[in-house]
């Protein structure tokens, strides 16, 4: 069991809310400072506030790409990532084609997630690949973490956040049994309590995705 005071070391503090002001993005990224959090996850629109507030902190700055839905063109997807690379991204969390997956065009699937890892890898940046694990059957769960694979994908990541059901301990400890070990994992979406990120980081996760990061009392205490 990893220790409960090396949690902050792998949250991912975010704040992805439609109205979320300038303010609390600032607030955001001087908690994560604070705290000792791996990362802040922001909206596209926020990457270069929260670079130029981290400034040199040992904080990474995330955003996501393809968001909350996943079905916006794999071009569309390809210059959102250029230009949050540009604005100071240094991780990139990007929602697949779900769409495409449920209507059985696993081509159309394959070619989204390897032109945005792509993209990230020709900066050297990291690529999650976000598969909306609540959607997926176990079947369409072992077919996009072999996608993930011949992407060369950094991490899988569970959930947006936006679906019925976000990070579950099962759908964890699958996916890790699935990928392996240089890929890692990300477990987002309904992630409220120390004790739950915890046992998500037993069954395999490496990073921690959540917006309640500050209410944890481990990381508190």
């Amino acid at each position: 069991m990893q220790p409960v005071s090396s949690i902050s070391s792998v949250i991912e503090h975010t704040n992805l809310k439609p109205d979320a002001s300038k303010e609390d993005i600032v607030k955001l990224c001087e908690e994560a400072v604070e705290h000792g959090f791996a990362a802040v996850c922001v909206s596209p629109y926020y990457v270069q506030l929260a670079r130029k507030t981290l400034k040199k902190a040992p904080v990474k700055v995330v955003t996501v790409i393809g968001f909350p839905f996943g079905y916006s063109a794999t071009s569309s997807k390809v210059e959102e990532t250029k230009k949050a690379i540009m604005s100071g991204a240094d991780e990139l969390d990007m929602v697949i084609n779900i769409s495409a997956l449920k209507s059985g065009d696993k081509a159309g699937v394959l070619n989204d997630i390897q032109a945005v890892v792509t993209a990230c890898h020709l900066q050297n940046k990291i690529c999650k690949v976000i598969i909306e694990t609540a959607y997926l059957s176990d079947a369409e769960l072992e077919q996009l973490c072999r996608f993930c694979i011949d992407a060369d994908a950094d991490y899988v990541k569970t959930s947006t956040g936006y679906a019925p059901g976000g990070a579950t301990v099962e759908a964890v400890a699958k996916m890790r049994k699935l990928l392996p070990p240089k890929i890692k994992i990300k477990a987002s979406g309904g992630i409220r309590d120390a004790m739950m990120a915890q046992q998500l980081i037993d069954a395999g996760a490496n990073r921690i995705g959540t917006s309640s990061a500050i209410t944890f009392t481990s990381i508190e205490a």
